[in-house]
């Protein structure tokens, strides 16, 4: 198996991966803010579009936690990687920082893109 790690921001806004290819097949584990977690879990699988049968699109399904919002954030990762990779890919995300602001959890969010995008740089390098 192959591994890399990754890190952006700092403080309450760091964010962590790590990436594992297991075969052809991709494993990403986000975690970050305050208290790292499992807050939720997608797999991503590569299909034809349904418009063009030339063209890579994907599927998810997604599992998220009793209270957590993770969900959207894990979903559009696994997408996208299936889709670039063209192999299945499972994405966990996990951010947290109590009693987040407005400002705070955009952060989180800007972070968790340019992380997402050290990723995929690796993945499909």
């Amino acid at each position: 198996m192959k591994m890399q790690t990754f890190s952006l921001g700092t403080g309450e806004y760091l964010l962590e991966a790590v990436a594992v290819r297991c075969g052809d097949d991709l494993t990403v584990v986000i975690g970050g803010g305050e208290r790292q977690h499992i807050g939720a879990v997608a797999v991503g699988v590569p299909r034809p579009s349904l418009q063009d049968a030339n063209v890579v699109s994907s599927s998810a399904s997604v599992i998220c936690l009793t209270a957590h919002k993770e969900d959207m954030l894990a979903r559009s990762a696994a997408l996208l990687l299936a889709k670039l990779t063209k192999h299945t890919v499972t994405v966990t995300v996990g951010l947290h920082i109590d009693d987040a602001s407005t400002e705070a959890i955009a952060v989180l969010e800007q972070n968790f893109k340019e992380l997402l995008e050290q990723v995929r740089l690796w993945a499909t390098a």
